[in-house]
């Protein structure tokens, strides 16, 4: 069997037609793809990686890739590049990347329509992630492509290992030191001195106390019943912290639940005007478990 020629590295071009690739890439693409394996398709000639980054920015139809094609030139290029031997990082990165692409292609070549049953969703589902994880290659490739340029620039660093030179040495000031030694020792003494216990527990650090839900739902039974129909805003107008806020919101959501309140809205994201629908008397019964472990 004759041995396979070396496959030719020709600088990438785009076909002038209507094909997806009527406009070149842009600099980054261009500096990806300067070297290594490189494809010759009809709808592309160029470096692998400029492929993977033009299908990625959507500037290349995967289905118009012919990822057998890609396979073969990808064996020749192996076995001219090593002399018939195999680089085992290429090869495996090659099937990582091919993998995706086949499995992407054959899901864009399903028949789309609108989603009917389960495998149906699992099918865009498993596209989007394929997609996601190609995307997710070529970030890692990059940032390995950048780390190694970083550790080559540090490779060449050496910090300084010598003190300073005379000159610059004398221009620094003299140290001045004042306290004596029975001045240090007091300073010692004060500072490994133990100091004396608080006379409670700090409660500082704890949060701060919970309000009541139930306090805040018969405040706002209260106002309602004497004015049977008010806006949230102007229930919580005298809300002092968030927290009463949320407490009083809290509190209509149970209100509502027991036929109490009525929500009127006419417009999305609008004003929320609330009318009482419940008793004109009497206590509230509420069967929330906000308070529950509440501090008394």
């Amino acid at each position: 069997m004759p041995r396979p020629t070396p496959v030719p590295r020709p600088t990438a071009s785009w076909p002038v037609s209507s094909s997806p690739v009527a406009t070149p890439p842009d600099a980054a693409d261009q500096r990806a793809g300067s070297h290594g394996f490189e494809v010759h398709l009809d709808v592309f000639s160029g470096p692998f990686d400029l492929l993977l980054g033009l299908i990625a920015k959507h500037r290349l139809d995967i289905t118009e890739v012919a990822l057998a094609q890609v396979t073969d030139e990808f064996l020749a290029y192996l076995r001219a590049a090593d002399g018939g031997g195999w680089d085992l990082s290429q090869a495996s990165e090659f099937l990582v990347v091919a993998a995706t692409l086949l499995d992407l292609k054959a899901a864009r070549l399903l028949p789309t329509g609108d989603v009917e049953d389960a495998e149906d969703l699992e099918l865009l589902e498993a596209r989007d992630l394929l997609f996601a994880r190609l995307l997710q290659y070529r970030a890692y490739k990059e940032i390995a492509a950048d780390l190694a340029q970083r550790w080559a620039i540090g490779a060449r660093s050496y910090p300084r290992a010598v003190s300073l030179e005379p000159h610059l040495a004398a221009l620094l000031p003299d140290l001045v030191w004042t306290l004596g030694p029975e001045g240090l020792a007091e300073l010692a003494a004060k500072a490994l001195a133990p100091r004396p216990a608080p006379p409670g527990v700090d409660l500082s650090h704890l949060h701060a106390p919970p309000v009541s839900v139930r306090e805040q739902a018969a405040v706002l039974a209260d106002r309602l019943r004497r004015h049977p129909s008010m806006s949230f805003r102007d229930l919580v107008a005298d809300a002092g912290e968030p927290i009463v806020v949320v407490a009083r919101f809290l509190a209509l959501l149970e209100l509502f639940r027991d036929g109490s309140v009525a929500f009127d809205q006419v417009v999305a994201l609008g004003e929320l005007s609330v009318r009482w629908t419940g008793t004109s008397d009497g206590e509230i019964e509420l069967t929330t478990d906000y308070d529950e472990g509440s501090a008394p």
